[in-house]
């Protein structure tokens, strides 16, 4: 009796975040991931879950004096020999600025950690807006009062305020040394 073994590829899940130059044409962006999903599916036996565009978005530092990308997600189970293959072609393709793949657990759900993004994402969002909210009440609640004191002209010392003129020295007229110049 001989046993049939069965061979199973080595699936784990992954994580991507990729940055498009702006540039790029839509059609571009598309060959782009056709190509990733055929090296993920075809070449490697994986499967793409997800690919979410977060739109055109400024980078932090430039990129290749690019100030903003269109930012993509994706996730996906994959072979780890493909995350190479998908790594070498985004080099060779000029219109790719950056990307990151990030291995996830094993064992992760890749839906549920979909779930569990978004909704970290719209607590953020609601956090951000809460925080916006209440700057533009006290910056509205400030323009009904007028300036502060110390922001008006002339606040002088006696005020809290200071005048870019008043230039004293240090208290007692001489040095800052603390000692007395007669020996």
């Amino acid at each position: 009796m001989a046993f049939k073994l069965e061979v199973r590829p080595n699936l784990r899940p992954y994580e991507g975040v990729i940055l498009v130059n702006p540039d790029a044409s839509e059609d571009e962006q598309k060959t782009l991931f056709k190509k990733n999903k055929s090296i993920i599916e075809e070449q490697f036996g994986g499967s793409v879950k997800t690919l979410e565009t977060w739109g055109k978005r400024k980078v932090s530092n430039a990129i290749e004096k690019t100030k903003a990308a269109v930012f993509f997600h994706t996730t996906f189970e994959a072979n780890p020999q493909a995350i190479a293959e998908l790594e070498r072609t985004m080099r060779i393709n000029d219109k790719v600025l950056r990307f990151m793949h990030t291995r996830l657990d094993d064992g992760t759900n890749l839906d549920t950690h979909m779930e569990n993004f978004k909704k970290a994402l719209g607590e953020s969002a609601a956090r951000e807006r809460e925080r916006e909210a209440k700057f533009q009440a006290r910056k509205a609640a400030q323009g009904m009062r007028g300036p502060r004191r110390d922001d008006r002209e002339g606040g002088g010392p006696d005020r809290g305020g200071f005048r870019r003129d008043d230039r004293r020295g240090p208290p007692g007229g001489g040095d800052d040394m603390g000692g007395d110049d007669e020996v």
